[in-house]
C-alpha cells in the first residue's frame, strides 16, 4: 500500500490503494483532461456576416456603363469592410465524459504522483496565521520539483493565503480540482482533509479491512 510523508515530520499516512493505487491509463486521462479545458473555453468569438454589417444599401454604381466590374454592395466579402465568410460564431465547445471516466482519470491521475513519489501530506494545524515564508521553508525542504499543486478544504485559508505567493505554486480548494490541474503539476500537496475529499471524489471502492486515507503510519 502506497504512503505519502506529512511535511514538517517523521510520519507518513497511507493511502487508499484503491484510489491512489490504479495503473495510470493515458487515454483516458487524456480524453478527461480535453473536456476539462473544453468546458473553460468561453466561446464567444464572432464575426459579422454581410448581413450584419452596417452601410452598403445602395449600389456602389450603376450595373453597365462604367468599365467596373458589376457590384452590388460594398458589405461584400471581397470588399475592404465587408462581412465575413464562414468566420466563428458564439459556440460551446463542452463535451460529455462519463462519471466513471471522470472518476477513473482522476485516480489515475493521482496514482501516478504516489507513485513516483511526488505526493506528501501538509499538516494546516501548524498555519495560525497566514506566513509565506513558513511555507516557502516546507517546500524547500521538500525537495520536489515545481509546478506544484497545494490542495486545501474550504476552511484552511490561513494555509491557503501562505502558500498562493509562492513562485510556480497554484492553491485550489479540494472541490475544484481536475484532472488537469493534478496531471499538470509536477508534484502535489495535499491537506489530510483535502485528502479524504478527493478520495471520496474518486469514487473508489473502501476496503473492508486495513488502513485507509488519511490513517497514520510510522
Amino acid at each position: 500500500m502506497a504512503d505519502a510523508p506529512i511535511l514538517g515530520g517523521t510520519k507518513k499516512v497511507k493511502l487508499d490503494e484503491a484510489a491512489f493505487g490504479e495503473r495510470f491509463v493515458g487515454p483516458l486521462v487524456h480524453q478527461s483532461v480535453r473536456a476539462e479545458q473544453a468546458a473553460r473555453r468561453r466561446g464567444t468569438a464572432a464575426t459579422k456576416t454581410r448581413g450584419m454589417v452596417s452601410g452598403g444599401g445602395a449600389k456602389p454604381w450603376r450595373q453597365k456603363g462604367t468599365g467596373r466590374a458589376r457590384a452590388g454592395s460594398s458589405r461584400s466579402p471581397v470588399w475592404t469592410g465587408g462581412g465575413t465568410v464562414f468566420g466563428p460564431q458564439p459556440r460551446s465547445y463542452t463535451f460529455k465524459v462519463n462519471r466513471k471516466e471522470q472518476r477513473a482519470a482522476l485516480r489515475s491521475a493521482l496514482s501516478l504522483h504516489a507513485g513516483r513519489g511526488s505526493l506528501a501530506i501538509l499538516d494546516t494545524s501548524a498555519f495560525t496565521a497566514p506566513k509565506t515564508k513558513q511555507a516557502f521553508d516546507l517546500l524547500d525542504g521538500w525537495s520536489q520539483s515545481a509546478p506544484t499543486l497545494v490542495v486545501l478544504a474550504a476552511e484552511e485559508s490561513d494555509a491557503a493565503l501562505s502558500f498562493r505567493n509562492i513562485d510556480r505554486v497554484a492553491v485550489i480548494e479540494a472541490d475544484s480540482v481536475g484532472v488537469t490541474d493534478v496531471v499538470g503539476a509536477a508534484s502535489l500537496l495535499l491537506s489530510e482533509k483535502a485528502l479524504e475529499a478527493l478520495t471520496a471524489r474518486t469514487g473508489a471502492p473502501r476496503a473492508a479491512s486495513g488502513a485507509t486515507a488519511g490513517e497514520e503510519a510510522s
